[in-house]
């Protein structure tokens, strides 16, 4: 009975972890996927290149907006506990992302439209920045020991979800739609999926356990006053470490899920359409490795998975852009494939591996600071940094040596790192 009762508590924690962030990545990924048909609506100018550029300049901003809200939950996650933080943060993405599919466009209200854009994008960065990050220490710290990496990854497995949804309905809605139906209504009910995931994500949230490290130090009375200050003055070797590595994840992530659809429509010429179903099926195969190789570094321990997939990337991300660059749906489709099995390994693992870094007092807010930090620098600016490489060089392989750089950086952190996979975490 205990055991059954123990299985029925960890598959409703599993399911708390990754239900928010399904949500919170659904919404937050969906307008860099309908950046054309947003920069059309919001940002008209007679350059399509400016009106994009300025339409991944409010992608950006959303990002920037990550640091304070990582900053805000993180101290709610880490004073308060991990449960309160998850359930405010779902509610705040839910209210935003409705606003955004109800938001007059240019033609109708002008630049006030847009301002109205770029402030509901700042509240869903200050969302996105608490949920994430907080639903992994919250995963991490409800697993058992041994299985920490591969729990600890069902949060990232809910984001690439959510963001995989996100480039689905994308795919469904400029396939099956006509232009003047898309650009009406069917860029705002894609918009709209997103409220019923965020009313059953508040109802799920508001039923779960506190962990129990957080109940430990609540009851010893070791909560920190001041998380923040506690890491400038005791942890923040591993802040960087935490911060450097993910960078990698950002610039990734973003570059190859998020960035390329665009590419391929504005720079090789395939429709909306496709190159929405392409970067899809290579989400799906994300979606499928990242707990397989979290499960792996349960094993073989972070390190070495992480080590692995990084030498993947920096040998064969130079390679997968040139089969890229052909053209050839089967060939992009190919290629992305395999970079969504090269990186699965890095970004499956890295969750654990940063949190496992950090005590238990000052965890949330220390993972979530130095992760999003990374993600407002480099994750949001991937496009825009993208497409002015690829507009200064005039050569689009040009792109791929960014990747590289950002992966060679990573591997000489990781070489500083200890391993934890098999330790306890830290109190």
């Amino acid at each position: 009975m205990n055991q059954i009762l123990e299985d029925k508590n960890l598959r409703k924690t599993l399911i708390a972890g990754a239900v928010g962030n399904i949500l919170e990545w659904y919404d937050f990924a969906l307008y860099g996927y309908l950046a054309p048909i947003i920069a059309k609506l919001f940002f008209p100018s007679h350059d399509p290149t400016i009106s994009l550029l300025q339409t991944f300049g409010v992608f950006a901003v959303g990002f920037f907006a990550r640091p304070v809200g990582s900053l805000i939950f993180g101290h709610i996650g880490d004073k308060y506990g991990r449960k309160k933080a998850l359930a405010l943060s779902v509610i705040l993405m839910a209210i935003s992302t409705t606003l955004i599919g109800l938001l007059p466009t240019y033609s109708q209200i002008g630049i006030l439209a847009t301002i109205l854009l770029t402030m509901l994008r700042v509240l869903q960065g200050l969302s996105v920045g608490g949920e994430y990050t907080t639903s992994v220490a919250f995963l991490i710290e409800h697993s058992a020991s041994g299985k920490r990496g591969f729990y600890g990854s069902f949060a990232l497995f809910g984001a690439v979800l959510g963001i995989m949804l996100g480039s689905a309905t994308g795919a469904v809605i400029t396939s099956f739609m006509s232009e003047e139906s898309l650009y009406s209504i069917g860029w705002r009910l894609a918009f709209f999926v997103g409220i019923p995931l965020g009313i059953l994500g508040y109802f799920i949230r508001r039923k779960i356990e506190e962990t129990p490290n957080f109940k430990e130090i609540e009851e010893a009375e070791e909560i920190a006053k001041f998380p923040i200050l506690e890491i400038l003055k005791t942890d923040y070797i591993d802040f960087f470490k935490s911060f450097g590595l993910s960078i990698l994840q950002a610039v990734a992530f973003h570059l190859l899920f998020v960035y390329l659809t665009t590419f391929y429509n504005k720079v090789l010429n395939i429709p909306m359409s496709q190159s929405l179903i392409i970067n899809t099926i290579s989400m799906i195969i994300l979606v499928i490795f990242i707990p397989v190789f979290a499960y792996l570094s349960d094993i073989f321990g972070r390190k070495k998975v992480l080590m692995l997939s990084i030498v993947l990337i920096i040998l064969l991300s130079y390679p997968l852009f040139k089969l890229i660059l052909t053209g050839n749906i089967f060939y992009v489709l190919i290629a992305q494939s395999l970079f969504a099995v090269i990186t699965s390994g890095f970004m499956g693992t890295l969750p654990t591996a940063l949190v496992e870094l950090f005590p238990t007092k000052i965890r949330n807010t220390a993972y979530s600071v130095s992760y999003n930090l990374a993600l407002a620098i480099f994750g949001g600016t991937t496009p825009l940094v993208a497409t002015y490489i690829i507009k200064v060089s005039s050569n689009p392989i040009a792109i791929s040596f960014y990747l590289i750089a950002i992966a060679i950086m990573a591997f000489v952190i990781t070489l500083t790192l200890k391993e934890t996979a098999f330790e306890k975490l830290k109190h």
